[in-house]
Parts: structure tokens; sequence; C-alpha cells
């Protein structure tokens, strides 16, 4: 078989599996009542029919390297993400993913949830609804308190960290403190109608970690539960040959996320097999224009497949995601096509045709 078609069947596989899980799921819980439980296909499909189409990017101050830069006190910035989230309504964007941190928390829990609280405050003057991620298998390995690593010249996502990182993600002598803190911030925030939706955990699996990271990624999916928030949980699919992962993955989530970075044709071949679980789709990372994977073909595509549409990056800046993920570029020099990114730090258009397109589609031009 052709990649291609390993994939497809891979997916209608897991699928199929979906299915099956769900109705063992129905039966168990109808035997033994839990707190939350996974949302059918008719309650997250009234969830996604109160909004309009779901369109947004990943989310992070230009001036940021990473999480922690952005939500640690001495370094978090609402002035700067009052300015780029207007950027962002300006785009007809209705949503951000934004990715928190459990050592930001750990730091102070009150300050913490205080400036997510403001956080939730701006974008919800710019009518902006974000989704926010806790854990994350993408990057450098060990988090640390404090003054975060400066830029490495040309390279992407360079300061980016893991959370809670590698080793400490697979050691379970770890998990009554993650759990607290999963468990705080979704208490304070559970209600809250200015968040679209919590997404788990990012790229389970990712860094050579595998089926290692189900352990947590299970035991995040169960303190989600016991708080029970009125928005709906989920954990993106992005590699289709994580088979465990992603059968857990599609049985737990309230809605289907998934990254996708193919082209435009295969892209849509993935969505009409993902559609058979009945759910509504988000794509949370998608837009890596080197690959193809560009606004002029996969946010049409999206838009008449009715399938939520979140690009990876917003602002050029110290994530350096302007560069592709496997070239860096050593003197710093812009590459000859930008990778990710839509705006310039001084809140011009990398490409205008692009910011024409995503506001005609949006609605606001």
């Amino acid at each position: 078989m052709t990649k291609s078609i390993r994939l497809f069947a891979l997916l209608f596989l897991l699928v199929v599996s979906t299915a099956t899980q769900a109705q063992k799921s129905k039966k168990a819980t109808t035997a033994a009542p839990v707190t939350g439980t996974v949302w059918s296909v008719e309650k997250a499909t009234a969830w996604y029919n109160q909004h309009k189409w779901i369109t947004g990017a990943n989310y992070i101050p230009a001036n940021a390297i990473n999480q922690l830069e952005m939500w640690q006190a001495d370094t978090f910035d609402p002035a700067t993400i009052d300015k780029e989230l207007g950027w962002a309504k300006g785009l007809g964007f209705n949503t951000m993913r934004v990715f928190l941190h459990s050592i930001a928390w750990k730091q102070d829990p009150d300050g913490f949830k205080k400036r997510v609280g403001e956080f939730l405050t701006i974008a919800d003057k710019h009518h902006i609804q974000p989704l926010f991620v806790f854990f994350d298998d993408c990057w450098n390995k060990e988090p640390k308190a404090g003054k975060q690593p400066e830029v490495k010249t040309g390279i992407h996502n360079s300061g980016w960290m893991q959370d809670p990182g590698q080793p400490a993600s697979a050691d379970s002598i770890n998990f009554p403190g993650l759990e607290k803190y999963v468990k705080d911030v979704l208490t304070s925030f559970a209600h809250d109608k200015r968040i679209l939706l919590w997404d788990l955990y990012n790229e389970p699996g990712n860094n050579g970690k595998g089926d290692s990271s189900l352990a947590l990624l299970t035991k995040l999916f169960e303190w989600a539960r016991a708080v029970n928030p009125d928005q709906p949980i989920s954990a993106g699919l992005w590699a289709w040959d994580l088979e465990n992962l992603n059968a857990f993955q599609l049985t737990h989530s309230d809605v289907i996320t998934y990254h996708d970075y193919q082209e435009a044709p295969l892209h849509k071949t993935v969505i009409q097999i993902l559609k058979a679980n009945g759910k509504p789709l988000i794509c949370t990372e998608y837009m890596a224009r080197t690959r193809n994977s560009r606004f002029s073909t996969e946010l049409p595509m999206m838009k008449k497949e009715n399938v939520g549409a979140i690009n990876w990056g917003f602002v050029a800046g110290k994530t350096n995601t302007i560069y592709a993920w496997d070239t860096p570029t050593p003197d710093g020099s812009q590459p000859v096509e930008w990778f990710h990114d839509i705006f310039r730090p001084d809140g011009t258009a990398y490409r205008e045709d692009e910011v024409i397109l995503i506001k005609k589609l949006n609605g606001v031009l």
C-alpha cells in the first residue's frame, strides 16, 4: 500500500474503533455514572452550531519566546496582547489557541489565574473566545521558572518548552501536583463563557515519547471529567502512526481536534474520513507555506467543509516561526518564504493577499 492509502485505512479503523468504544462507554456509564462523560454527537453538534465558523491562530505575543515568558508575572504583557488581539479582530478571527504552563501556575497559583482572567478580559474585548492548552510534548525538554533562554538565531521555536517536560511527563510521582494544577484552573474557569474549549494535551507522544504519554493523557482526561467544565474538552490527533494514542483521543474527546500540514487534497480526505465519527471537527494546527499548506488552498476548503480552522503562527517574533521546523538559518536572514505567521511585529501583513482572503472568508471585508 502507498503511504496515503495506509494513512486513510488507519483513519478509517480509528473511526470504527471510536464508534465501538463509544457504545461500550455508553453501557458503562449507565451502570456506573461519573461526574462528567464524553459528549454525545448530538450535544457536540449543538455546541458547534451555536458558534460562527471558528477561525483563528495559535497565539503567543511577539515578545515572548515561550509559554513561561508569556505567563510569568515579570514578563506578562497585557498591552502587547491587547494590541495584537486587535489585529486578530481585524481579520475576523473569533478564537485563538493559547498554551498555558504548569510551572507558571506553580510559582503563584492565584497570580497565574489572575493573569489568565486578564487575558480573557482582553480577548473578550476583541470578541475572541480562546481555547487553552494544558500539556505539551513539543520542543525543549526541561522547562524552568525564571528568566527564559535567549532566542537562537534562525532556529524555529528555539525556546519553546514542553509541559511538564521530559522525562517528567512519564513519572507518575509528578501526577498529584499536576492534578492540582489542572483541577484548580479548570474549576476556576469551568463556567466562563469567554472560553471556547480546553485542549488538554498538545501532540502527546511527540519527541519520541510514543505511548509513554498515554498514562498522563489518561489521567488528564480523568481530572477534567471530575471537574466537568461547561466547555468541551479534547486532545488533538496529530500523528497517524500513534494508534493507541489516537484511539484514546478519538474516544474521549467531546469534539474532534486535529493537526494537518498536508496539501489541501490530502487534508480534505482526512476531513472526509474523520467526519464519519459524526462529531464537529476543528483543525487546531495547519499552514506551513513551504510544505504547500497555505491559506489560499486550506482555508476556503475548510470553510466549505464547515471545519474550524486555527493556523500556527500569528505575529513574527521571538518564537522564530517564520523559519521552517527543519531548516535553520544561522545568519538569521529572512527565509525566501515565511514558514508560519501572518503579521510582522509592527502589524503590517507579510502577504496582503492572505489578509484580504482571511477577511473575506470571515465576512469582514
